[in-house]
């Protein structure tokens, strides 16, 4: 994201199914205009809060709101000093409250930011709240899980699930505890058109895997992939508060339909725009176009004059932009980036396969049956037309083997019903799908 352009994102959170508050926050600051774009980018933030409610609700409520202004204050600094005393003087104003407080002792939260910038995409990260990438059927996540169970993990050499729930709750750094942190800074990866990222709390990624996030996120309009997965979550026990941001750059393929293979032809040109800033594109090729031009004046080839006419357009073109380009570069900071963090190691921590399949569509189509076949025991009230609307829209997209439009309709279907479900459920009742 070279340019700046304008992101879609949209936010839920969700006090669960057996909480009495919600502890979790979230928080956004996207740039509206090009030097915002330059200087800080978009920035987008997930807290889940620990300790009594009114502790971790406060703890929460002032991560989501001083990181991203502290983050502003600083960017001039360059993007990881940036991140790191954003997060830092969040985790002092923390622990001085606590301290000052003999109720509020121990409060605490995790952080998760998301910055997008023309370079690519950034994230601080403390605690096990996580940050996800979705691309190309892929769901990549890019923070590493501040657990016990992930430490155990790295430590044997072994994937996280495989130690089942072994401590999986138990987190080992957070915000507000101590008067120090360490803070996890991840980047820049790269970011293309069409690119996806979802930040969640713990209350969605125990409840939803992967696999499931990355394809809702896929196939659906932010709106839309929010509200399902924390429905969903929900569905499956919402233990915990969930929360969930999703963020998608402009570019790429609608929701719910199939994605165009990539060309080599545009394989390169990806290739080329990511070493090359685009003004010196245009303007080489403008340059070549203003000889090309010459040669066929001085051949007396007609439509030469026009030729030079779009040639000279070109080079204008080019040397705004570059003079846009150079202003919003700053060496002093690239240096001071490149000095604070050495070679940049892109840390991707996990991926999960999340190719629309129709596998896939036939989990979300049998956990859809044994919800009604719940509700309609119990009877518990639905829009039944509207949902057979959507359900039969969704077998016809299924029928016609539309695979993301098959999954976007039968996620909009079930997702119908788990809205009311979650309504009319008690605090302490469960859904145990037969599957």
């Amino acid at each position: 994201m070279p340019v700046f352009e304008a992101v879609r994102s949209a936010a839920q959170t969700d006090v669960g199914v057996k909480r009495s508050h919600n502890q979790d926050a979230f928080g956004s600051q996207p740039a509206t205009d090009a030097t915002g774009w330059s200087s800080h980018g978009h920035v987008f933030v997930v807290a889940d809060g620990m300790g009594g409610h009114a502790v971790g609700e406060k703890a929460s409520a002032k991560a989501v709101r001083d990181i991203p202004f502290l983050f502003m204050k600083h960017a001039r600094d360059g993007v990881i000093p940036a991140l790191r005393r954003a997060f830092q003087e969040t985790n002092a104003g923390i622990y001085a409250i606590g301290q000052e407080n003999p109720e509020f002792r121990g409060m605490g939260t995790t952080g998760t930011a998301l910055v997008l910038r023309p370079e690519g995409a950034w994230v601080g990260h403390v605690g096990d709240s996580r940050a996800y990438r979705v691309r190309g059927g892929k769901a990549e996540q890019l923070t590493f899980d501040h657990s016990w169970v992930w430490e155990v993990a790295k430590r044997q050499g072994v994937d996280p699930d495989e130690l089942g729930d072994f401590k999986k709750n138990v987190i080992i750094r957070s915000l507000g505890p101590d008067p120090e942190v360490e803070v996890d800074v991840e980047g820049p990866h790269p970011v293309e058109p069409g690119d996806a990222f979802l930040m969640c709390s713990d209350g969605l990624s125990n409840q939803v895997p992967g696999d499931e996030i990355g394809a809702a996120v896929a196939a659906m309009a932010p709106d839309e992939a929010a509200k399902f997965l924390v429905d969903l979550a929900n569905l499956r026990g919402g233990p915990d508060n969930i929360t969930v941001v999703i963020v998608k750059v402009p570019g790429g393929a609608a929701p719910g339909s199939a994605a165009a293979p990539a060309t080599p032809a545009r394989k390169a040109l990806t290739a080329w725009n990511r070493r090359v800033p685009w003004p010196f594109t245009v303007l080489g090729g403008g340059s070549i176009l203003a000889l090309l031009s010459f040669v066929l004046m001085f051949a007396e080839v007609p439509g030469a004059k026009a030729l030079f006419v779009v040639a000279a357009l070109a080079m204008v073109a080019g040397l705004v932009g570059l003079g846009i380009y150079l202003k919003g570069r700053d060496p002093q900071k690239e240096a001071d980036d490149e000095e604070a963090s050495g070679p940049r190691v892109l840390n991707i921590h996990k991926t999960y396969n999340c190719e629309i399949t129709p596998p896939l569509i036939d989990r979300m189509a049998k956990l859809e049956d044994t919800l009604v076949e719940t509700m309609k025991a119990q009877e518990i009230p639905a829009d039944w037309p509207a949902h057979a609307k959507l359900s039969k829209a969704a077998d016809a997209e299924a029928a016609r083997a539309a695979t993301p439009a098959a999954f976007r309709a039968r996620c909009l279907s079930l997702g119908l019903l788990a809205q009311s479900f979650n309504k009319a459920r008690h605090k302490e009742e469960g859904f145990k799908p037969k599957w």
